[in-house]
């Protein structure tokens, strides 16, 4: 039998000495927690050390993730490739074992957290993809897609807005495999949060529609392992399992304190909990028995080795719902992408429609999510107004009784129906977000979501951890201007563009037709390492014609040169820069100034992001060195600088109300304005 409270102990010394070495660190929550952790992972966690990443593993996320060290012991005392010496450079340049927890890092992390409430949220959407893979690939006496999702939370997650966001909607989505552990140790930074903490948890996570098991004991491991075991059961509803736990625990004098949370413990300290808990090892020493209890290697490599015979079976069976199985979990797009890709791109160039880019957006999402089952779409309310939806994209919903997923009516090509792929959000942009992330980390959906652009800033931070860890999430935004009119101000986007280009490995996209928004999706269902926002308009844009489209996903491209418009044998004089509805503005002062027969070059620039990672052979012949550059985009002028401009045509104000076309007249996006602003540049 294994001995549970030296299992935690170990827990609570590899805590203490591992932040007491580096000096800095949180030992408080993963002493607190060290007995939640023996109950998950000794008793009820499906997983195998040697392989972190087979398919049917149940997932855990930390959401809590400042308590790292819980989970870099726990990786390490089961058998994960973490050895002792990560554990000793904890917080260290290059090690892997950083701060708080970094998916592809670490062996065994599922995601990276720290910024809280944003693990728990990423939970919501691993148990949602399990639930819709199951629904989908599942078959009779073949349930291959059978896991659980844990997460470990603590009073900052629960007071952080997003997380009543993302658990609502786990509730409404009868997430019955999702299982949530609540450290509730009443302490935060400030101390005790009872002067600012006064919610009714339990009656907060019921109207939710969770089940609610506790207040327990949650030093207790055998308490808190009858507890998961009574989670496991429910078959309707996600469980919320509240621990009443000690931060601290087995620190004479800092247990139960806000001294635990944040800072090491002294030398005097430990050396007085290594008494107080009977832990009598050098620090970083872990005696072999305690090894053997945690060693979980052999028993995870069983329960891989059960999970490949059930899916032999399956794939023999359906050897062609197999197939694809397992190339949507790889992340593969299908063999016939690129061909779908390409004539989605000319049938919009061959059509060449004036419509608004959100509509140009809908457009390529027709073919893309008829061709690509993975892609799982959404909106926060906005469906009519973000143009997500398509023909292949029923809206997902849940049977209130159940909790099963519904499917549609069935047809000839789909006899039992298909789930839906369309999900309303709600409004809850940061929760959307971040849930996307889960899903997308969770693997076998393209999640992409919709809101206006104004409104990334509630989803910026979700969109940093999705760029941060280089996963595949589309952000359709919406709206993207002052052209967007009466709303006013508010709504109306100033230096959302800009922001959101200063986050690495984010790409931005600001289409300017059909054409270019065709080949934005595309780049971005192929960007398997990093987030894409499409910035789209509301209002029409008319069809730029181009001589070739090749160029376009180079983030971009010379549209028109002075010959288009009657200027054949006259040298360039200038370089016009312009990005979404302004290449319309671009091409129409073009034609003005070639009346007074000077020659500008327009270019389209949808991604300066893509762009920047082009060659500098590719950037020159685009904008070559000694001509003068003058960029037009209806937002803050800051990030254009970069490119050399003489000139930016940009709004570094505020919007008004006022229908769009007096607004634009009114902040200067007018050809004439454009066309003056080449002609002082070149005087200058």
């Amino acid at each position: 039998m294994a001995n549970h409270a030296l299992m935690a102990n170990a827990i609570r010394a590899l805590a203490m000495d591992a932040v007491q070495q580096a000096n800095s660190g949180h030992p408080g929550a993963p002493m607190g927690m060290a007995d939640m952790a023996v109950a998950l992972w000794g008793e009820h966690l499906r997983y195998n050390p040697a392989n972190p990443h087979w398919f049917d593993r149940d997932r855990f996320v930390l959401s809590n993730g400042h308590a790292s060290m819980l989970l870099y012991s726990v990786l390490h005392l089961t058998g994960y490739d973490l050895p002792i010496g990560e554990l000793k450079n904890f917080r260290q340049l290059h090690s892997k074992t950083a701060g708080h927890p970094e998916v592809d890092v670490t062996p065994g992390v599922e995601t990276t957290t720290g910024p809280l409430g944003q693990g728990i949220t990423n939970a919501v959407g691993f148990a949602l993809a399990e639930k819709l893979l199951a629904a989908e690939f599942n078959r009779k006496d073949h349930d291959v897609v059978d896991h659980h999702t844990y997460a470990f939370l603590g009073d900052g997650c629960m007071m952080e807005g997003i997380s009543h966001e993302a658990c609502a909607l786990a509730g409404a989505w009868h997430l019955n495999k999702l299982i949530a552990l609540y450290d509730d140790n009443g302490i935060s930074i400030d101390g005790q949060v009872k002067p600012w903490y006064i919610d009714n948890v339990a009656e907060r996570f019921h109207a939710y529609g969770w089940h609610v098991i506790g207040p327990i004991d949650g030093n207790d491991a055998a308490e808190v392992s009858k507890a998961i075991a009574k989670a496991k059961q429910s078959t309707d509803k996600p469980t919320l399992i509240n621990c009443k736990t000690v931060i601290g625990k087995g620190s004479p004098n800092r247990a139960g304190t806000a001294k635990a949370h944040g800072e090491a413990l002294g030398a005097e300290e430990i050396k007085l909990t290594r008494d107080a808990i009977d832990w009598h090892y050098p620090a970083f020493e872990i005696p072999a028995e305690v090894y053997a209890d945690w060693d979980h290697k052999e028993a995870g490599a069983k329960t891989e080795a059960a999970w490949n015979d059930k899916f032999a079976a399956y794939a023999a069976a359906f050897p062609e719902l197999a197939a694809e199985f397992t190339r949507r979990m790889k992340g593969e797009l299908p063999k016939d992408f690129h061909q779908v890709a390409f004539d989605t791109v000319v049938a919009a160039h061959t059509k060449a429609e004036t419509v608004a880019s959100r509509k140009a957006s809908q457009l390529a999402l027709e073919a893309f999510t008829a061709a690509l089952p993975e892609m799982l779409g959404g909106s926060a309310d906005l469906t009519g107004s973000n143009l997500t939806n398509t023909k292949s994209t029923a809206a997902l919903r849940f049977d209130s009784k159940t909790g099963a997923v519904v499917r549609t009516e069935p047809t000839e090509q789909h006899p039992e129906g298909q789930i839906g792929r369309h999900i309303n959000y709600g409004v809850r942009e940061f929760g959307m977000a971040a849930i996307m992330n889960g899903v997308s980390l969770h693997g076998g959906y393209i999640p992409y979501g919709g809101t206006f652009l104004t409104f990334s800033d509630y989803s910026r931070n979700a969109i940093r951890m999705a760029a941060l860890m280089k996963r595949r999430v589309v952000h359709v935004f919406t709206h993207d201007s002052i052209g967007l009119g009466e709303d006013g101000p508010t709504h109306q986007s100033i230096e959302h563009a800009a922001s959101l280009r200063l986050i690495p490995n984010l790409d931005v996209w600001r289409p300017g037709d059909t054409a270019e928004t065709a080949v934005a999706w595309a780049v971005a269902l192929q960007n398997q390492s990093r987030p894409t926002a499409l910035l789209l308009s509301r209002q029409n844009i008319a069809y730029a014609a181009k001589s070739e489209l090749g160029d376009i996903s180079r983030g971009a491209y010379v549209l028109s040169e002075p010959e288009a418009v009657g200027l054949k044998n006259k040298k360039t004089m200038a370089v016009i820069i312009a990005t979404g509805s302004e290449v319309q503005l671009a091409i129409a002062a073009q034609k003005l100034l070639a009346d007074k027969k000077i020659a500008v070059r327009v270019v389209s620039m949808p991604s300066t992001t893509t762009f920047d990672r082009q060659d500098l052979a590719y950037k020159k012949a685009v904008l070559p060195k000694k001509l003068p550059r003058i960029a037009v985009e209806m937002g803050c002028t800051g990030g254009w600088w970069k490119y050399g401009c003489a000139a930016v045509v940009g709004i570094d104000t505020y919007g008004e109300s006022a229908p769009a076309p007096e607004l634009f007249k009114y902040f200067g996006f007018t050809a004439e304005n454009v066309a003056a602003t080449v002609e002082a540049a070149l005087r200058d």
